[in-house]
């Protein structure tokens, strides 16, 4: 039990998915409910897609985020459900080597990228509502895309180092993860090897992004409440951020509440955190495009013209 394996090239290494534990009498329904979730969120993010992409009014910097928005959603929810459904339908729990280390790269590059979308949105939100006059000229095309190259570039230097750490440990025979898909501590923990090293780094560094992340976002709006509190039209101002809100809480809150369940929470369930890490992955993604289509009257609006 105790043979290391390490072979990156060889076909027979793989990993096995329990998918939830301790629910594995009912496997049907966490099937339907998990594939219910990811056929709304193709939909929902598809529709939202489509209505950015056919519409000239909604290239506007906002609108160019939230498409951002939708197809990170889209690659992450993609990148972990189809292999869930094969877990709890087909019975096929075995994940390749290299398969594992890829679903693990995108789910966290994934979500670090969105963390970064939302910040770039607080940061539209703040110029739009401080500075309407320049809002155009500091928000242009050029500028857009350089926030999008930086954001990918950040996640790329958290997620390249700490996959390459994860790859590089040699595993034992006991190859069993108990876990939906491969989070990068649950393969971790088979390591022969000590695995704390790629544990302080990934508490350290998702710490360090979410944690600046939220810093800006919380100046961003200090900013936005004074202006507004200034303004007559101070409603109006408010209610133009209340889709981001509503999507920062649905991000920050579960995603906090599972990572650091799933480093400290040595008294929560293995089921109680599987569960809190597929939530948090796929609730939000779920969630986001109604929140915009339902709050947003210019989605709202073109999602029905559409229809």
């Amino acid at each position: 039990a105790s043979e290391p394996f390490n072979r990156p090239n060889s076909s027979s290494s793989s990993f096995t998915l329990v998918g939830v534990p301790s629910s594995e009498s009912f496997p049907t329904c966490w099937g339907i409910l998990f594939c219910s979730g990811y056929i709304i969120t193709l939909v929902g993010n598809g529709v939202v897609l489509l209505v950015i992409g056919l519409n000239n009014s909604l290239r506007d910097p906002i609108h160019l985020f939230l498409a951002m928005l939708a197809i990170i959603d889209v690659v992450m929810v993609t990148s972990i459900v189809p292999k869930m459904l094969s877990i709890f339908w087909l019975k096929s729990t075995e994940i390749g080597y290299m398969a594992c280390f890829v679903q693990m790269f995108l789910v966290h590059s994934t979500t670090s990228v969105e963390s970064g979308v939302l910040l770039a949105m607080a940061v539209d939100r703040y110029v739009a509502i401080c500075h309407p006059l320049r809002y155009q000229a500091i928000l242009n095309r050029q500028t857009i895309a350089q926030i999008g190259l930086a954001i990918v570039v950040r996640a790329l230097l958290f997620i390249v180092p700490l996959t390459g750490m994860v790859t590089n440990l040699p595993y034992c025979r006991s190859r069993v993860v108990p876990h939906s898909y491969c989070e990068h501590m649950a393969v971790a923990k088979l390591a022969c090897a000590d695995p704390r090293p790629s544990r302080l780094y990934s508490v350290a560094g998702s710490s360090l992004i979410v944690g600046m992340d939220m810093a800006f976002i919380a100046v961003s709006y200090r900013m936005i409440l004074k202006t507004a509190l200034r303004k007559k039209s101070c409603w109006k101002a408010f209610s133009t951020c209340g889709c981001h809100l509503c999507v920062l809480l649905l991000y920050y809150v579960p995603g906090i509440v599972s990572i650091y369940a799933q480093q400290f929470g040595s008294g929560i369930s293995v089921h109680a955190q599987v569960l809190l890490a597929d939530l948090y992955l796929t609730l939000p993604t779920m969630l986001n495009p109604i929140v915009y289509s339902i709050r947003t009257k210019q989605i709202r609006q073109a999602v029905l013209e559409l229809l």
